[in-house]
């Protein structure tokens, strides 16, 4: 069987073959759950918001007109249910990055021993929850999720400036953070 595109299987949805949405839902459960477990901080959130998202799409199939990508239209519906998920719950996202002092503790949260212990991997993960909830989505679509500028300027409503002046702060505060827990040798 040959790989779908998102428009045929949304065209075959649409004309009832409602079973082929599961396709739509492997295709993205992974990385809208990554995205959402960085913004949010909370994988039952994440699990609870994805869910929805997903019920979101289906409803809305008929409202997709393929201007953009399917996947961006997703991601679109995935970050503004991230972000009504946190307004509900009464925490702002911070739209100016303040001291690294203020908002981090690594050095104490990480030493030599526990990084011995722990995977790289895991341990990158960690410091990428750590940002600030726009910053750390903004990492995981352009890195993770390998997003162009472009896909990240219309998923979150912002120019394509302001994405890279986004990309570059976070870039500059993941920095910082790994230099102050002195875990630049470990992650070279």
């Amino acid at each position: 069987m040959r790989n779908l595109s998102d428009q045929e299987i949304i065209d075959s949805v649409r004309k009832g073959n409602e079973s082929d949405y599961s396709i739509i839902i492997n295709r993205y459960k992974n990385k809208a759950f990554s995205m959402l477990t960085r913004m949010l901080k909370n994988e039952f959130d994440a699990e609870e918001v994805l869910q929805d998202c997903f019920l979101k799409a289906y409803n809305s199939l008929s409202s997709f007109k393929g201007e953009a990508k399917f996947s961006t239209w997703f991601y679109r519906i995935v970050y503004n249910s991230a972000l009504t998920k946190l307004s509900s719950q009464k925490r702002k996202i911070e739209a100016e990055m303040t001291s690294v002092e203020d908002h981090f503790n690594l050095v104490s949260e990480y030493n030599s021993v526990d990084i011995e212990k722990k995977d790289i991997n895991e341990l990158v993960h960690k410091i990428i929850n750590k940002l600030p909830e726009k910053y750390s989505a903004i990492i995981t679509m352009f890195y993770l999720n390998e997003m162009s500028i472009e896909e990240i300027s219309e998923v979150m409503q912002i120019t394509a400036s302001n994405v890279k002046v986004m990309l570059h702060r976070s870039r500059n505060l993941l920095r910082d953070l790994v230099l102050k827990s002195k875990l630049s040798e470990e992650l070279i």
